[in-house]
């Protein structure tokens, strides 16, 4: 009972500080609060000022002009007053965190000095004192020998064992863990050296460590483990005295000491973000360790004499001879709903400034990939809205379809409007940012919040600034995302953008834990490194759930060099590639997909029976033209046909040109495929297509609405369908000309 009265009695002390500290902490950040309020004065000034009036008008040809000016000034209001709230939002959950770490460290310090006041003083001592023999027993039955302690001893015959106390201990106790351990390694042929510590930071308790286990079962340890529960349980500042003090009074009356198992390790070296230990002979590939500083790391290089690992945080705050620590389970990441319409980590921790992110579960990073048996073939379309994927390089949910091409070709373009496209969907999102600007990942959560994608997308984020390690965890985070809502039947769609770079922070850390470099200096395994990641995504069975996960990695080429070594790595590993030409790019078509070198392994199967029925001919008819406009560009003279056929082509690239931010439904990219490929936009010049599209859709929104929910439906059309649709076309185009 008296140890329970000291914990409550420290647990106390807590609840005053943080209620006693919550008005200095009000007044440390007035300042930013005051900065807040000046941000909604402003837009109650917006909100309150008077619209522009516009004079001299006359109402048939300027009537449209104030509308659209009055809605710009409207729209300008409401994207003003929403900055302010994201930044209010970001502001108050800074505060709140700076609250937090400050309150914490407060109580943390508090807690430690007056828990050595408390046990240094009668009538704990003494209490603690005669617990010690009831303690010594526990941990002995604890006791026993690990793999890595056998296999020491076949090399060195004798095992350190090492008794730690705050006190001096009594000979009884030391005698009765040299007998035990003597006995203990006699049995395995081998000798034991026992070593007796008196260690006051150990407050009280004891500690006995053999080999590289440590049984411990003293108040240091137990201050360790509260505080980082203190840091994971975020101080509630809006509760009332009362509630605060029942909430720990509770705590203290449930708290049970009990004894903690542990492997310790010490650090030999450190230095760009690498470091190296000895020690932790039981430890596995991929682990999550722990540095006395709190950094943490993940082992990635496993020797006979040291373990290397990559360290996650800021590797200047660790030093060489300290203590790292085994957590005892493989690196992971937290999972579920409450990480959508949210930018984290590569470890799952929030940085959009929009509070902290408490879920239920998480998922190994690292997942072996479905088996052949518990996936199906790719049957149902996955629509990226843009006319020149969907039409010619279609992708199907449970694909992984590769993008690639130079920078600045619109790579990450496809892929943002696809996750745009999703809207209603049902399919689940996630952006992984890889090496990326921290500007660009910006910007592309502003564009998905404002097409209203953010709220079913996920971003992890591993910008240029932050170290190697965590850009080379990101897609395997964020992939143990996806496969949260995989395996309960849900589809993702999942973008790597991009993996030039990702390969790039695996060979640097590769090369910085000495393995052998291959072909053109990447470390061998780049392939299967790629590979066991894209393999993760699939198409479930219907036993399994019928969940899908689709994967489109993105790729960077040096002037459009495909057959680079990390090109034709993942080439050979997806179901397919969609090409980005520079030469188009640089010609006005968006996006540049180069036909020839663009392909769908997975073809018509991704595809609608609608837009399979009116895209059949398009790859080939594009693929005619593009060999023709070299042909005639030196002035040969063509044939009626040949021209035909050029003329169909050029309006044909023009109409599968698409602006940024605006996907389009399947049912309207078939009408107007089907009215290019049929020839109604023969007369029409190059430059008008685009009006002739929005036109096109708007006549057969108002006039044929029946027509348009027939190929909404996505089946083939019947020769009857395709009759009345052809008369309708034409009665379109005489009312165009």
């Amino acid at each position: 009972m008296e140890i329970q009265y000291v914990i409550i009695n420290f647990l106390l002390v807590i609840a005053i500080v943080v209620i006693a500290g919550r008005k200095t902490i009000k007044s440390i950040f007035s300042k930013r609060l005051n900065r807040i309020n000046e941000e909604f004065e402003e837009i109650e000034q917006i909100e309150n000022s008077e619209i522009p009036q516009f004079k001299d008008f006359e109402p048939e040809t300027e009537a449209v002009q104030l509308s659209d000016d009055v809605k710009k000034a409207e729209l300008e209001v409401q994207a003003k007053i929403k900055r302010i709230e994201s930044f209010a939002e970001r502001e108050c959950y800074e505060i709140h965190k700076e609250a937090v770490e400050k309150a914490g460290a407060e109580i943390l310090e508090t807690i430690k000095k007056n828990v050595c006041e408390i046990f240094s003083q009668e009538p704990y001592l003494s209490d603690l004192r005669e617990r010690e023999e009831e303690m010594i027993d526990d941990i002995l039955k604890e006791v026993k020998l690990t793999p890595g302690d056998l296999t020491y001893l076949k090399h060195h015959d004798v095992l350190y064992v090492t008794l730690s106390s705050a006190h001096k201990l009594s000979e009884e106790i030391v005698n009765k863990v040299d007998s035990f351990t003597t006995k203990m390694l006699e049995e395995v042929n081998g000798k034991t050296s026992l070593w007796v510590l008196e260690d006051p930071s150990l407050i009280g308790g004891l500690k006995l460590r053999i080999g590289d286990t440590v049984y411990d079962c003293t108040v240091l340890e137990d201050l360790y483990r509260y505080e980082k529960s203190l840091r994971r349980v975020h101080i509630p500042f809006e509760l009332g005295e009362d509630e605060i003090l029942n909430e720990f009074t509770y705590k203290a009356e449930t708290f049970k000491p009990k004894i903690h198992i542990y492997q310790l390790g010490r650090v030999i070296t450190v230095s760009d973000g690498i470091c190296w230990m000895d020690g932790l002979a039981d430890i596995m590939y991929g682990e999550v360790i722990e540095f006395d500083c709190g950094e943490r790391g993940m082992v990635l290089d496993i020797q006979h004499n040291r373990i290397g690992c990559v360290i996650f945080g800021e590797y200047q705050n660790i030093e060489s001879g300290s203590r790292v620590r085994r957590i005892g389970r493989i690196a992971t990441v937290p999972v579920g709903d409450e990480l959508l319409g949210r930018v984290v980590d590569s470890v799952g921790n929030p940085i959009d400034g929009r509070g902290y992110i408490t879920t239920e579960e998480r998922r190994p990073i690292e997942f072996k990939a479905p088996a052949i048996l518990d996936r199906e073939s790719v049957s149902e379309p996955l629509h990226t809205g843009l006319k020149a994927v969907d039409a010619l390089v279609p992708i199907g949910k449970g694909q992984r379809e590769l993008i690639i091409g130079d920078r600045q070709t619109g790579k990450s373009a496809i892929a943002v409007d696809a996750i745009i496209n999703q809207k209603g969907k049902g399919t689940i999102c996630i952006y992984v940012a890889i090496g990326q600007k921290e500007a660009t990942i910006s910007e592309i959560r502003e564009t998905l919040e404002k097409y209203d994608a953010l709220d079913y997308t996920v971003i992890v984020a591993a910008s240029a600034s932050g170290s190697a390690a965590t850009q080379y965890i990101a897609p395997f985070s964020a992939t143990a995302i996806g496969e949260h809502f995989m395996y309960n039947g849900k589809d993702v769609l999942i973008i790597y953008d991009d993996l030039s770079k990702h390969a790039v922070a695996y060979r640097e850390l590769s090369l910085l834990l000495h393995r052998p470099s291959g072909r053109e200096a990447y470390p061998g395994d780049i392939f299967y490194l790629h590979s066991r990641l894209l393999e993760r995504s699939a198409k479930l069975s219907e036993k399994m759930g019928g969940g899908s996960m689709t994967a489109l990695p993105i790729i960077e080429t040096q002037a459009g060099d495909i057959s680079a070594y990390i090109p034709t790595n993942v080439i050979s590993i997806t179901d397919g590639q969609i090409f980005l030409d520079n030469e188009l790019y640089n010609e006005g078509q968006r996006p540049a997909i180069n036909v020839g070198l663009s392909v769908s392994r997975v073809g018509g199967s991704a595809q609608t029976k609608l837009m399979k029925q009116v895209s059949a001919n398009l790859r080939t008819k594009l693929a005619q033209y593009r060999e023709l406009i070299d042909f005639v560009q030196f002035g040969a003279e063509v044939d009626a046909e040949t021209a035909k056929t050029i003329e169909t082509g050029k309006r044909l690239t023009e109409g599968l040109k698409q602006s940024r931010y605006k996907p389009l439904d399947d049912k309207y990219q078939a009408l107007l495929l089907l009215a290019i490929s049929e020839g109604y936009s023969d007369d029409v010049p190059v430059e008008s297509i685009s009006v002739f599209e929005e036109e096109l859709y708007k006549y057969f929104d108002e006039q044929h609405g029946d027509l348009m929910r027939t190929l909404e439906k996505g089946e083939r059309l019947s020769k009857e369908t395709l009759n009345e649709l052809k008369e309708a076309l034409s009665k379109f185009k005489k009312r165009f000309e």
